[in-house]
């Protein structure tokens, strides 16, 4: 057995400077997204950076999944938005805190269990659909771009790569950063920088309340918004937890996680900043570069500080195009092309799902919306396909005896219908039947329903019945509702 110490260290930081150097590979592709979310939302730029950090501090040690990078999201700016527009940022710290609460409950409630009815076929949807995102987000730097941008993209891209080759001692994506900043300062190129982006903040957060009417008015306002942060948060922090399992091959705590996650955003509203959850292309990047534990998690959200008080200077000559670089390189290594393949081995309604999943997401830019659908029709694909298992099977009787109708399969509301229509009172015409359910099992109201129902219709007609072998937990059922057949 492990020492205390021992998992400590294996938990926190397996390797020092592999998680330091991919916490800061983190925090430079946090950057742009947080800024540009920032807009989405309508707030400073200084709202989603404040966040970013205190997000990123608190679920290093609230988390439940170790390596995972949380911050400002896209997801929850959309989401926030109508609200800052309707009624300014106080209301949005304020909803914050209450979502926060409501995902702190969640967490407690041990609802994290949820997450075992999102399908692999969904989880690959979100992942493809994330990276298409992350790719499509990149193109407003691109479109009307000079051609020291579409150089200096082409430079670190081919450093991201092929470093590597030569040594990984240093993170690529580090090196383009620095590499493409001296270059372009060397040669005067016209590119457009991180201040280009938006105002840097100058200082550090400052905790305060929110400024609104503790009223009944203010909750009313804020309710609605809260609960659509708190859900849409909870899900992309889920999907992302999920993801880095698959990626390191360990378990994580998705009820700590959810909890986690709502102690960091009432943390950040109360610094001024927007709420938030997990950051899949960042937390991505962070394992492809050797983020294991909690320290990169801590160490993206204080590099963050660092970069945006004590460095801004040079984190605002930053060319946006090395930035570009590091974005599109997380777009295409978090793509599973493995999917494309299994598109044409898989069942059909497993590919529909993914397909869904991605058109749904890529349409609406909104991943809760596209696990959302996905969800809905894996289960409707999975219901219509365990209702076909359904059979009934006719056995004439021997002697005159009952004519004996054998069932099985799962009979619950998808199938009730088909377990009473197997039954053609016309063709029994009063003959005594005997019905033989040891092979069916009976799970909802709408199958008890329908067993009385066919009992009472035979009988009707002048059949003699007989129910047989009910399993115990049908019997249960049927006592329970008291609709057992006589």
């Amino acid at each position: 057995m492990s020492s205390p110490h021992s998992r400590l260290r294996t938990e926190w930081c397996p390797s020092i400077p592999r998680e330091l150097m991919a916490g800061a590979v983190a925090t430079f592709a946090l950057i742009p997204e947080v800024i540009a979310f920032s807009f989405v939302a309508g707030v400073d730029p200084a709202v989603g950076l404040f966040a970013s950090f205190v997000i990123g501090i608190v679920i290093a040690f609230t988390g439940g999944r170790p390596a995972m990078v949380s911050a400002a999201a896209g997801s929850v700016a959309l989401v926030a938005a109508p609200l800052v527009h309707a009624h300014g940022l106080p209301y949005l710290l304020a909803a914050g805190v209450l979502a926060g609460a409501m995902q702190v409950v969640f967490g407690l409630l041990r609802l994290g269990v949820l997450m075992r009815f999102v399908s692999s076929s969904v989880r690959t949807g979100f992942v493809n659909a994330l990276a298409i995102l992350i790719f499509a987000a990149q193109m407003p730097h691109f479109i009307g771009a000079n051609t020291a941008t579409w150089a200096m993209v082409g430079l670190g891209l081919a450093i991201i790569y092929l470093l590597p080759r030569i040594t990984t001692a240093v993170p690529s994506p580090l090196v383009c950063i620095v590499a493409v900043t001296l270059v372009g300062h060397w040669l005067g190129l016209p590119l457009k920088t991180v201040a280009d982006l938006g105002q840097l903040p100058g200082a550090l957060p400052a905790f305060a309340l929110p400024e609104v009417p503790l009223t009944l008015e203010t909750l009313r306002i804020i309710a609605l918004p809260a609960f659509a942060i708190a859900m849409v948060g909870l899900l992309e922090s889920m999907m992302t937890a999920s993801v880095v399992d698959e990626l390191t091959d360990t378990p994580s705590s998705k009820n700590r996680e959810c909890s986690g996650l709502g102690v960091a955003n009432v943390a950040a509203s109360f610094f001024g900043g927007i709420a938030g959850c997990g950051m899949i292309g960042q937390t991505v990047s962070n394992v492809r570069y050797g983020g294991r534990g909690r320290l990169s998690t801590l160490f993206a959200g204080a590099f963050l500080l660092i970069l945006m008080v004590a460095l801004k200077p040079w984190v605002s000559q930053v060319p946006v195009a090395a930035l570009v670089a590091i974005m599109v390189m997380v777009s295409a290594s978090t793509f599973d092309r493995g999917s494309l393949r299994a598109l044409v081995r898989h069942p059909r309604m497993s590919s529909a799902v993914m397909l869904a999943t991605v058109a749904v997401t890529v349409a609406t830019d909104n991943l809760a919306a596209g696990v959302a659908t996905g969800v809905m029709l894996s289960g409707v694909f999975f219901t219509f396909k365990v209702a076909r298992l359904l059979h009934v099977d006719v056995l004439p009787g021997e002697d005159g005896g009952a004519q004996v109708y054998r069932v099985r399969g799962q009979v619950f509301f998808a199938s009730a219908d088909m377990l009473v229509d197997a039954f053609d009172v016309r063709e029994i015409d009063g003959a005594p039947v005997h019905i033989d359910v040891s092979e069916a099992h009976f799970w909802d109201v709408t199958a008890v329903a329908a067993l009385k129902k066919v009992v009472e219709r035979l009988r009707k007609h002048g059949s003699v019945v007989e129910v047989s072998g009910l399993n115990q937990a049908s019997q249960d059922l049927i006592l329970q509702l008291d609709a057992a057949p006589d």
